[in-house]
């Protein structure tokens, strides 16, 4: 039992001081100068207190290009913790034997889960027996479909596939996460670029032009509204994705979307650096006006939510890391020198979210610290129906707490950061405000530099129906 003590209390509405009383796995009580003399206290003087964040867009162990992402789910969920996020949503593939099959897979890998986790189901291949497998998923927990308008003959589906999957979606309370971009128009833009020996780093920006995710964005939306469904579009990227994104809205199609931290801060200049292929990810960086129009999609709330797309790799997995006292090198984006093609896609991130956010977002005047708190753990709970087990601080809800030091000064880099990889994309930053304490379901997992948490410590979670926001 803990009494955390005097601390000012943000959600995504209030700001306030009171204590918290925690018993077992719960929120048992809020309230001001609580005295519960068997509880042990935690003093949160001068502190702020947060609900752990709540990442719906990780990768953890996913196979690509011969290798495989370099985070497992303990190593991506104790990088989670040390940066204030207590609960991860990662991506089950889409296995012929069928969802069951497929899921199972997927929670045999997490079985070391450091935090609580849960999964979206890629839909990557549609026909009338998966048409009437897709329902059997919400008994399972497993409430989001994931459709791709890319990576034509791996992951893309037909629009009449997709538009049938929203149907079915609306009919059983159900999501439809897009990956929004024109897989046609990348096939035709990649073979030339190849054929004309373009092979560097920004070919790959180059070959997905932001246009294709704005008119794939749409498009979809369009058929969602036919649908009456719902839609959240993942890691939007470009200035024209959110103006379509209002624009739909705006026109009652209930639709919602997603940014990343790594959209708001890089550009395709970074990929022209020497280390360019360090940020190579799927949709590509930008420009500066595209993120100045995400920080003002998350500022007037166009944009529901912020997560991480983690999904790291080496720079140069010919040389080992030390990680935990062991030697670790896993082939990473060297495998794409000289061809942008052969790059694996995906950048570390899910440590990096809250504290980067905090300086960044909050310090910088861009967001409110209520507004971070949506963006971060309230939204994504009440989208992906976890809400108000997780995401809040309230009574009964699960004890995942944040003790944030709003004072406390860092230099942020790859040390820090506890991703298993060997590099960081804020390398250098100066940080105002980090972690200081996280709890787990009532249980410290992090105390400042120490690690208190174990493998197998993350529950899966069940996931109910959502709200449209």
């Amino acid at each position: 039992m803990y009494l955390i003590k005097s601390g000012t209390l943000i959600t995504a509405s209030e700001t306030y001081q009171a204590d918290i009383l925690v018993e077992g796995e719960k929120i048992v009580q809020i309230g001001q100068s609580l005295s519960v003399p068997d509880a042990e206290p935690v003093d949160a003087s001068n502190k702020l207190v947060l609900p752990g964040g709540v990442d719906a867009h990780t990768h953890f162990d996913l196979p690509m290009f011969g290798t495989v992402s370099s985070d497992d789910h303990y190593t991506g969920h104790k990088a989670a913790a040390f940066g204030g996020t207590t609960t991860v949503m990662d991506f089950a593939v889409q296995e012929p034997q069928g969802f069951e099959h497929s899921l199972n897979l997927w929670r045999q890998k997490a079985a070391k889960a450091a935090i609580d986790y849960s999964f979206h189901m890629n839909l990557t291949h549609f026909d009338e027996q998966v048409a009437a497998e897709i329902p059997s998923l919400v008994e399972m927990g497993i409430t989001t479909l994931k459709v791709f308008t890319a990576y034509n003959g791996r992951l893309r589906l037909d629009d009449g596939s997709i538009f049938k999957a929203l149907r079915i979606a609306k009919d059983h309370g159900m999501l439809v996460m897009l990956h929004a971009e024109n897989g046609d128009v990348i096939e035709i833009l990649t073979a030339e670029a190849l054929k004309a020996g373009h092979t560097a780093p920004e070919w790959h920006a180059r070959t997905r032009p932001a246009w294709g995710a704005v008119e794939a964005g749409l498009r979809v939306a369009g058929m969602a509204s036919v649908a009456d469904a719902p839609l959240y579009v993942v890691h939007m990227n470009a200035a024209g994705e959110v103006d379509m994104l209002d624009y739909a809205r705006r026109r009652g199609v209930k639709v919602m979307g997603e940014t990343c931290p790594q959209y708001l801060f890089f550009t395709i200049d970074h990929l022209r650096r020497p280390d360019g292929s360090k940020w190579i990810c799927s949709p590509p960086m930008r420009t500066d006006a595209d993120n100045a129009r995400l920080w003002q999609g998350l500022a007037d709330g166009t944009i529901q939510t912020l997560g991480t797309d983690h999904c790291p790799f080496f720079f140069d997995g010919t040389k080992p890391i030390l990680y935990e006292g062991q030697e670790v090198a896993i082939p990473g984006k060297e495998l794409g020198a000289g061809d942008f093609t052969k790059i694996p896609n995906g950048l570390p991130g899910v440590g990096d979210r809250l504290p980067i956010l905090w300086t960044y977002g909050v310090r910088a005047g861009r967001i409110t610290p209520n507004q971070f708190v949506a963006l971060n753990c309230t939204n994504p709970a009440r989208i992906f129906g976890l809400y108000p087990q997780k995401g809040s601080l309230l009574p009964g809800s699960d004890a995942d707490i944040v003790i944030w030091d709003p004072e406390k000064r860092v230099k942020y880099g790859a040390a820090m950061a506890r991703h298993r990889t060997d590099y960081n994309l804020y390398e250098g930053w100066e940080l105002v405000g980090y972690p200081e304490k996280v709890f787990l379901r009532g249980k410290l997992i992090v105390d400042g530099e120490n690690w208190l948490g174990q493998r197998g410590g993350g529950q899966f979670l069940k996931r109910g129906h959502g709200e449209v926001l």
